[in-house]
């Protein structure tokens, strides 16, 4: 088989796509809520990194929170009080040992917390790196107070070596199942299931090849299953793929799965999994690119199992490209694909190259990587013990799915350019309609969490909220519907949210239009409320509409006063607009007629509108205006309204505030900006003045102009007499030196008289471009008279 370039066999598919139709434009989050404006509740302690290990325990009213060497017992409703904690550190010699194996003793040579789990009331299950020596320990939460144990186990397999390398796990039961490495170079990774009978998966790349573990959740199956099935744990990775042969490596996206009940193989396959089966996972954007790569998964469970979600965020692997997907896949359409999919099979070739292609041959019976079920019982196997040696050898030397698994909706729900995208949580929230309406809640790289949902096939980011203060990428996302709350993990510390500010929507409008599934506009009290999550009635009272984004029910808004703004000729006004919304267009009115702006006149931003040198054709009434487009329909509304009236005038001798600026004729001081803010929505914030604006008047400090003019005039004739009395002195003193000259010099000898204190040999000067002239004054019936030295400058910079 020829190499055949990259894209043209990944991305041929991809190609009819992208050519047949444009992709739609990213939606842009409707707001933008900074950090001082989000009602966050923020964890950090001074010394302490990485907050990214999280386990909530709602039967206890906790979010225990692993950090570097570090675990606390937070109120779940309010984070920043802490109840408890134990701090997990590296023994020295532990950390002296580490660095000798070439690892940085303040960074990598310390205790991360990266396992955490429930075991039952009281306990815990918690490991840490504990600089490159995985151990694992119980915590006992009693009386208010942590308190760590001295167990020490061995944390090789549950736990990672490196901090900075990912990993899942998952604790079932009395059993933990993680996906990390085993050994510390990280070149030995394994599916491990931590029990009485332990197992793992083999160390071939057929497995796994240089894999990236992102999430592992436990799906039961059994339940109400017709053919006996068992309950199943999947895994979400990325890996290199062994299925292309290219100059280079390529990752792909995996899901994986293993049966719960497996027990390993009598001789084939012993102690290791004989389930396992994993496929590619595609989550194709329609532009030609490389697979993307998964970045974090979660599951949105169903009623029953079957209607379970899994909601995965993705990231290109190429930095061409700055575009970030969410793909959701049906729990159906996997279990389908790896119970009825065709597998892959290695064949060599000529060239001594493996390849892998789709196994056209005769399957095993019972089926390779099937659980133990209904069938496989009546043919005498009642445990994966009992399986013959043909199925185990086939599910050994192919493990890899033909089929790859789609999205649900064949597409990605969600493409959005900027910063990347790194984790997601969803809510499933009942509405006014009678509809449930998962909320998807990501987190990006620069540390925003954006809101966003799927309204029958439009996706719709109701607002991307900075929940700390430091732009640093979000880590860790965990979700609380009993608190209605939404914890996020970043290096630098710990924040919760509500999963919903209603009252941030000031109006009617604004909060129809935001179409956030948790609020409504309550007609009888005027306010934005959130809605109950129990299943609504319709209620004439709330105003929702979250499809149509319909917002003509609302009532007609209180007028907005216009606010005075004295202003002089010549002077700079500025005309604050403060938009709720990032889909909003801003239009400016100028006495109800739109304003046609234009250089160097006018000057749009964002949070306004100046005018520069202000004159009588400017003065007038002046109106924000955003329009919100939702729909078919337009909704217009008044942010701020501003009349300009000119400066009242001055009369003689009463100092004003007016007097600060100067003429502009006069040329002395620029005229000063006039700050103006924008009244709230429906608030009156100055008198209406219906009179005729005044044509502006001069200002009044012309006589200051003059006093100055005089002062200046003082001071010249002053130095024009200092300078003539110091001439005619100097004058008398050369004559004085002549007549008092000795005979030598009246006979043509050059008298020089040396500087008085000091030697005869000083110089004034060391410019070599300098010069010394002498300069001769005659007296009556004297030819030659005594010489005086003067040094000339011959350069500015010898000032």
């Amino acid at each position: 088989m020829p190499r055949l370039p990259l894209l043209a066999l990944l991305c041929a598919p991809l190609l009819c796509v992208a050519h047949g139709q444009a992709p739609a434009a990213p939606p842009t989050p409707r707001k933008t809520v900074y950090h001082q404006d989000v009602l966050a509740k923020v964890f950090r302690e001074d010394g302490v990194w990485n907050y990214t290990t999280m386990l909530l325990r709602e039967d206890l009213g906790l979010l225990m929170l692993g950090a570097r060497e570090a675990i606390y017992a937070l109120n779940i409703s309010d984070i920043s009080d802490r109840k408890s904690a134990v701090y997990w550190r590296v023994p020295v010699d532990k950390q002296r040992e580490c660095t000798y194996k070439g690892k940085s003793a303040d960074i990598e040579c310390r205790n991360y917390v990266r396992t955490l789990h429930k075991i039952n009331s009281t306990s815990m299950y918690v490991c840490g790196t504990n600089a490159f020596s995985p151990t694992c320990d119980y915590l006992i939460f009693a009386d208010g107070q942590l308190k760590l144990g001295e167990v020490h186990e061995e944390g090789k397999g549950k736990c990672p070596f490196d901090p900075l390398q990912r990993y899942a796990s998952l604790m079932v039961g009395n059993d933990l199942y993680s996906a990390t490495a085993i050994n510390f170079l990280g070149s030995e990774p394994v599916l491990l299931r931590s029990s009485q009978s332990t197992l793992r998966t083999e160390f071939k790349s057929s497995w796994l090849n240089e894999p990236n573990f992102v999430y592992m959740d436990l799906v039961p199956e059994s339940e109400h299953s017709p053919d006996g099935d068992d309950d199943k744990v999947y895994l979400f990775f990325s890996e290199n793929a062994v299925e292309y042969d290219f100059y280079s490596k390529l990752m792909v996206s995996r899901v994986a799965r293993v049966c719960k009940e497996d027990m390993g193989g009598q001789r084939t396959l012993q102690r290791k999994w004989t389930s396992f089966l994993k496929a590619r996972l595609d989550c194709s954007v329609p532009q030609p690119s490389l697979p993307y790569i998964v970045q974090d998964i979660f599951l949105l469970a169903g009623d029953s199992w079957e209607f379970g979600v899994f909601y995965g965020v993705f990231i290109p692997q190429s930095e061409s490209s700055d575009l970030s997907a969410v793909c959701a896949y049906s729990i159906t359409d996997i279990r389908n694909v790896f119970s009825a999919g065709k597998y892959k099979t290695p064949v060599s070739v000529e060239t001594s190259h493996i390849k892998w292609v789709m196994f056209s041959g005769d399957v095993p019976s019972p089926r390779p990587g099937a659980c133990i079920n209904d069938a496989a019982r009546s043919q005498g196997m009642t445990r994966s013990l009992d399986l013959p040696d043909k199925t185990l050898q086939f599910i050994r030397d192919r493990p890899l799915m033909d089929d790859a698994v789609r999205p649900l909706t064949g597409a990605p729900l969600l493409l959005q350019r900027g910063p990347a995208f790194t984790r997601i949580v969803v809510d499933n929230v009942p509405t006014l309609d009678g509809h449930m309406h998962p909320v998807m809640f990501i987190g990006t790289e620069n540390g925003f969490v954006q809101k966003a949902v799927n309204y029958e096939g439009e996706m719709h980011i109701i607002e991307e909220v900075q929940p700390l203060d430091t732009p640093q990428a979000i880590k860790t996302l965990r979700l609380s519907l009993s608190t209605g709350q939404l914890y996020v993990g970043t290096e630098s510390g710990a924040a919760q949210m509500p999963l919903s500010d209603c009252g941030r929507y000031a109006s009617c409008l604004d909060c129809v239009l935001a179409r956030d599934p948790y609020c409504a506009w309550s007609l009888t009290t005027s306010l934005c409320v959130t809605l109950p999550r129990s299943p609504h009635t319709a209620d004439g009272s709330l105003l929702q509409s979250l499809r149509e984004g319909d917002a003509s029910s609302c009532p007609e808004p209180a007028p907005v006063t216009a606010e005075v703004v004295q202003v002089s000729p010549g002077s700079t006004v500025r005309l604050a607009c403060q938009v709720d919304s990032n889909l909003a267009q801003v239009s400016w009115l100028f006495n109800q007629q739109l304003l046609k702006t234009s250089a160097p006149k006018h000057y749009l931003y964002p949070q306004g509108l100046l005018i520069f040198a202000t004159s009588a054709s400017d003065l007038g009434e002046y109106t924000c205006l955003a329009t919100e487009h939702s729909g078919a329909h337009a909704y217009p509304r008044v942010m701020a309204a501003y009349k300009l009236l000119p400066v009242l005038p001055v009369s003689p001798g009463t100092g004003q505030e007016g007097e600060e600026e100067t003429d502009k004729e006069a040329g002395i001081t620029e005229p000063p900006v006039s700050q103006v803010t924008a009244p709230k929505r429906g608030t009156t914030t100055g008198g209406k003045d219906d009179t005729t604006p005044e044509q502006p008047q001069p200002n009044a400090g012309a006589r200051q102009i003059t006093g100055l003019q005089v002062a200046v005039a003082s001071l010249a004739l002053i130095l024009i007499a200092v300078l003539g009395v110091g001439l005619f002195l100097g004058r008398a003193r050369i004559r004085s030196r002549f007549r008092s000259a000795p005979s030598s010099a009246r006979n043509g000898t050059a008298y020089q008289p040396a500087p008085q204190g000091k030697p005869n040999n000083h110089r004034t000067d060391q410019n070599s471009n300098n010069s010394t002239t002498a300069v001769t004054f005659s007296g009556k019936g004297v030819s030659n008279g005594p010489s005086v030295a003067i040094t000339s400058i011959g350069e500015e910079s010898e000032i």
